[in-house]
């Protein structure tokens, strides 16, 4: 059995590191109430404007010319992986690094697969095996919808230029603090929804200049958001995930601490009684 003061150090020890992941679960929980207003409140615009997208692009007679739905033989892919530039999340990083790696060897072998990587844990791992055309990890010191665009729009000229036939999300989507689902998502080429029955779909609109005109307007911005949605879910799934693996060590710690406490009690009574032990032999031979 240890000594005392051994197991007096540890249970100190303990106690610190119940301090900083009892803060680190109480930040995380303020960060993630912003993060999840932020994405619940997005969600209904970004739905509205692909269905709005979907619906106008169902009435055309006909095909668009537009270089963001040109359909091509995948030869060359790019996996823009989302992840977050800190850890102590659980597994939220691991499962986006996993499952894209898995998703590539499921669905491109034998093709050009490139990485574009948002957030320093992808790249620190996906750099090591792909080759990562570029990474932005400073995109969370200040998340705002211009500063994705700007990367949306890097990616997008990527395929303008055919540099790449398919570009994939992938990252993990909010749904509560607990769970995230990992997310595969087409980002290029955009797929224009067909809908049967073109003439009964509503077109109760006055469109200026015309639906083509629109479509071609409306098209970049969807990315814009698409990609801007995407990262926010993950932001607030960082903030879910790292809430939960800081609320789990807390407890995890408690209990441990509690476990050190009665082994430290039951090793102080030992020694005690030892120490009573040892003089009342030495009263009993003093006697004799």
């Amino acid at each position: 059995m240890a000594n005392l003061k051994e197991i007096r150090n540890r249970i100190t020890s303990i106690g610190s590191t119940m301090q900083i992941t009892s803060a680190m679960k109480m930040v995380s929980a303020a960060k993630l109430k912003k993060a999840q207003d932020a994405i619940t409140q997005m969600r209904p615009y970004a739905n509205k404007l692909t269905e709005l997208l979907q619906s106008l692009s169902a009435t055309l007679e006909d095909d668009i010319e537009n270089v963001y739905a040109e359909q091509r033989i995948v030869s060359k892919v790019l996996i823009v992986a989302i992840t977050s530039n800190r850890g102590l999340c659980g597994g939220f990083n691991s499962s986006v690094i996993k499952g894209s790696v898995k998703h590539i060897e499921d669905h491109y072998q034998g093709k050009q697969v490139d990485i574009l990587s948002i957030g320093k844990k992808g790249y620190d791992i996906l750099s090591k095996n792909f080759n990562v055309i570029e990474k932005h990890n400073e995109i969370y010191d200040d998340l705002t919808f211009n500063n994705v665009a700007e990367i949306a729009e890097s990616i997008m000229e990527l395929f303008a230029k055919g540099k790449y036939d398919k570009i994939e999300l992938v990252y993990n989507r909010f749904k509560n603090a607990a769970t995230q689902i990992l997310t595969f998502e087409q980002f290029l080429p955009v797929e224009l929804v067909e809908v049967e029955g073109k003439m009964n779909v509503s077109t109760d609109y006055i469109f200026e200049p015309n639906k083509a005109e629109i479509i071609l307007q409306l098209i970049p911005k969807s990315l814009k958001t698409q990609l801007y949605k995407a990262i926010r879910d993950s932001y607030a799934s960082e903030h879910g995930a790292r809430m939960t693996a800081m609320h789990k060590a807390t407890d995890n710690a408690t209990e441990l601490r509690d476990d050190l406490k009665l082994m430290y009690n039951k090793a102080r009574q030992a020694a005690i009684t030892s120490e009573i032990l040892e003089i009342v032999g030495g009263a009993e031979a003093l006697n004799n």
